[in-house]
């Protein structure tokens, strides 16, 4: 059986997920806890002799591609609808007095 939960263990947690809990709602928490914890136990029953180690459970090869600029440099095109440029930038209003 998994550790009990602890009234400061509750507390705690309460803190940490800024929770307010009154007494009720405390007791709840640590029954739900303590349940979580339980089943979670449960896994030390299991015969993982057998089983290999693995970091996931989908089998994963490497997903990355090349970086490879496809689009280009569309700084032409965007320049060509700016109402005022200057050296290959926008021109914009001072927003700042």
């Amino acid at each position: 059986m998994a550790e009990q939960i602890t009234d400061e263990t509750i507390d705690y947690v309460s803190i940490l997920a800024k929770l307010k809990l009154d007494d009720a709602g405390r007791e709840r928490a640590k029954a739900d806890m303590q349940q979580m914890l339980d089943y979670v136990d449960r896994l030390n029953d299991l015969d993982t002799s057998n089983v290999e180690p693995m970091s996931h459970i989908f089998p994963l090869k490497n997903v990355f591609r090349e970086d490879v600029v496809t689009n280009g440099d569309g700084r032409a095109d965007m320049l060509a609808n700016a109402p005022e440029k200057e050296d290959d930038q926008y021109v914009v209003p001072i927003t700042i007095e």
